[in-house]
């Protein structure tokens, strides 16, 4: 282990390990198959990056992510180690090329996705490579219970046919002990070894805040303005909007979502990681990869869907080990929006049937052909030729995707884009004396937040549809619109691309489909029960019911989730007769609201409005319309 501190301290920079880290990597120099499961944040990737760099030869990195790939080679060339990926759009002649290197060209790591295993050339050169160590990430997706399923991963065990002599590591921060049986089972591996760290986090407090009024709440939890917090939304639209309230109320918050440019993406993160601005109000494409110490909150706006997802997106919490919150945000509004948005559009077979016949059809391709084929279409076209559902239909695609029936593009390569050159105000002055405008303008504003601040990407055929207007008519307001220098517009009919990655041949391809669709709907109803029980179970410590979820057993509470709060301060007398003085004094000044009473008071919020409670009884005090409460006389 001497070779592995002394590259620890060369690359990194770090004289000691993380607690797993050394008896991981010291099993891996024996030459001994590990599966290891650390929390968000453990250090995985230095797992298998310090035994690929002490011994001879190259390791091969499988890897579902083409941003994690992309930020880890790029971290690794920053320390002048050789390192690249493969990934999508190569042509055969630099694949070629770049499997050669591997071969001669002294390169430490080779990260690739299951999917390019998958190809005859690939594995053809990984014969010939002096493979030191493969490397199976974000592990949970070979397992059809886990909450990231791809197929295509069950096939990485024929990475030991090629490399029999070759140790394994499988790696994952999620993984549940029915996942863990899974994954030992799907890569075949004798005498593999489980090593697992605590999932425990004891500087994070985990809470579900019930908010009628959610934006109030989150004035309220980020009181010091400088600290870093990330809050998770569901949606690109809100992302902005969000974003943009929190600039105007004092803050300092930026929006990141999957539809920014790559270089936006890197600027967003790299303004954020330097503190120039403290908040990133993000979709779930802002996770992979952040590893910023300092974040004091994460919130989440919106339910999660899979106690998976919310571990690891509240686990970018505390990194530094200092006191840090994890807080859901909910009303009963919630439940019906999860519900709908996760299973209401879950795909049948029929359903995948269809979509992928009409998608041939579309695109002309005969039964047996296609295979390695590259479509630009316009998604929102296609489903209004068919008349499909949007969001039904792009599950469809995401499912045959994940089954490695086609690729589709996860950016959108071009869109037609936005940019007002005018302020709202003289925006609407335009509009009161152009008014032919207003119902396709006004679609625009509302459809997308922070349109007047920003450069924005639109869907063209879903405003067209709002304002009752075809594209023709749509395209010619742009222009105008332009001339009168009210906005700035690029036009693209195509938003999507698609590669079909085997040939044509209908019920041969989606049949086979069948039990991983019976399978994967089950499981996301599974999930988005257990996100449910989560938050209406208010009597175990949040900490010891998400370390029951994962398979780990703790005995005492962590003392500071909001159960354990809530448990460990009782209204005593003493308390309920401060909290009574604190509201009279206050409601003799003048009337007041719930809301201005507990901001005025320095005590926790549920106990000032229990004390309010039994004022009311005791028809001491009295509550006029508005929830405004008034001293009886």
């Amino acid at each position: 282990m001497q070779d592995a501190h002394y590259i620890l301290k060369k690359y990194w920079g770090h004289s000691s390990f993380r607690p797993l880290q050394e008896p991981i990597i010291e099993k891996l120099l024996e030459q001994k198959n590990v599966l290891a499961l650390m929390p968000t944040g453990g250090g995985k990737s230095l797992c298998f990056q310090i035994p690929a760099l002490i011994q001879d030869g190259i390791c091969i990195v499988v890897s579902p992510l083409v941003a994690l790939m992309e930020d880890q080679v790029n971290a690794l060339q920053q320390k002048g180690i050789k390192a690249m990926a493969l990934i999508g759009g190569m042509a055969y002649r630099d694949l070629d090329a770049a499997l050669d290197n591997c071969i001669y060209g002294n390169y430490k790591f080779l990260y690739l996705s299951p999917e390019r295993l998958q190809q005859d050339l690939v594995q053809e050169r990984i014969k010939l490579m002096n493979v030191n160590l493969i490397a199976v990430d974000e592990a949970h997706c070979i397992s059809q219970w886990g909450h990231d399923f791809r197929p295509a991963y069950r096939n990485i065990s024929l990475l030991k046919d090629l490399k029999p002599e070759t140790p394994f590591i499988a790696l994952t921060a999620t993984a549940t002990p029915a996942v863990v049986k899974d994954i030992v089972k799907e890569l075949e591996l004798e005498d593999i070894e489980v090593l697992k760290d605590s999932f425990y986090r004891p500087n994070i407090a985990y809470n579900v805040l019930i908010a009628e009024d959610k934006y109030y709440r989150l004035y309220q939890l980020l009181k010091d303005k400088n600290e870093a917090a990330i809050i998770y939304v569901r949606s690109r639209k809100a992302s902005l909007e969000i974003a943009d309230l929190l600039n105007k109320k004092g803050y300092k918050a930026d929006a990141f979502h999957g539809g920014l440019q790559p270089k936006e993406k890197t600027k967003r993160l790299s303004d954020w990681l330097e503190n120039k601005h403290h908040i990133m109000v993000a979709t779930t494409a802002f996770g992979m990869g952040i590893d910023k110490p300092d974040v004091r909150q994460v919130i989440h706006l919106n339910l999660p869907e899979s106690l998976e997802s919310y571990f690891q997106e509240a686990g970018r919490a505390g990194r530094d080990g200092e006191k840090a919150v994890a807080t859901i945000l909910t009303n009963k509004s919630d439940i019906p929006v999860l519900k709908n948005q996760f299973l209401a559009n879950l795909p049948q077979l029929e359903d995948v049937k269809l979509v992928y016949k009409k998608l041939n059809t579309y695109f002309r391709i005969a039964y047996g052909e296609g295979e390695e084929t590259e479509h630009n279409f316009s998604f929102s076209k296609f489903c209004a030729q068919y008349e499909l559902s949007f969001s039904k239909t792009y599950e469809v695609l995401q499912l045959l995707d994940r089954c490695s029936v086609l690729k589709l593009s996860k950016e959108f390569h071009k869109k037609t884009s936005i940019h007002f050159t005018i302020s709202g105000k003289q925006l609407q002055y335009y509009l009161d004396q152009n008014q032919k405008y207003e119902s396709f303008v006004k679609a625009l504003l509302r459809t997308y937040g922070g349109i007047l601040e920003n450069k924005t990407a639109i869907d063209l055929a879903s405003i067209c549809k709002k304002s009752n207007i075809d594209q023709k008519k749509a395209l010619k307001f742009l222009e105008e619109l332009e001339k009168d220098q009210a906005l700035e517009y690029v036009f693209a009919e195509h938003d999507a691309t698609v590669l079909f990655l085997v040939p044509r041949e209908d019920d041969l391809v989606i049949f086979p489909l069948a039990p991983y669709i019976k399978q994967h709907n089950k499981s996301k109803k599974e999930k988005i029960d257990s996100v449910l029980d989560y938050l209406k179970n208010d009597k175990i410590c949040r900490s010891k019911q998400l370390l029951a979820y994962f398979g780990e057993e703790k005995e005492e509470n962590c003392g500071i989730c909001s159960i354990c709060q809530k448990q460990a301060e009782p209204l005593n007398r003493e308390l309920k007769n401060a909290i009574y003085k604190e509201i009279m004094k206050t409601l003799k000044t003048s009337d007041a609201s719930s809301r201005e009473l507990t901001e005025a008071i320095d005590y926790p919020e549920e106990q000032v409005l229990e004390v309010l409670r039994l004022l009311i009884d005791k028809e001491l005090i009295s509550r006029k319309s508005g929830n405004i409460y008034k001293i009886n006389k």
